[in-house]
């Protein structure tokens, strides 16, 4: 797996552990928030674009909809609590759009 894929995974695994933490409670990823991240960790290495755009702005949806629906709640919620938690990994994201 290459820098940027590795870089991405840890990002949402990050978001996922806000998400999951703030909303099923516990402090490790719950068994659906571990299978979410999983399955990320798939699409990610079988995306055929490089360099890989972001999701959101891809033609080629490889999420199932109701994955995407969910990882698009995730972002929702973990995304605005992203600076006071990760304010560096934040910068970064925010300067590499």
């Amino acid at each position: 797996m290459e820098k940027e894929t590795k870089e991405e995974l840890a990002t949402i695994e990050i978001m996922l552990g806000i998400y999951c933490r703030d909303k099923h409670g516990g402090k490790a990823l719950c068994a659906a928030c571990s299978g979410l991240l999983s399955y990320a960790a798939l699409r990610l290495q079988k995306c055929p674009h490089h360099p890989k755009p972001a999701c959101k702005n891809c033609a080629t949806h490889c999420y199932l909809p109701e994955k995407r629906a969910l990882m698009k709640d995730v972002m929702k919620y973990a995304g605005p609590r992203m600076p006071l938690r990760h304010p560096l990994l934040t910068l970064k994201h925010y300067f590499k759009k």
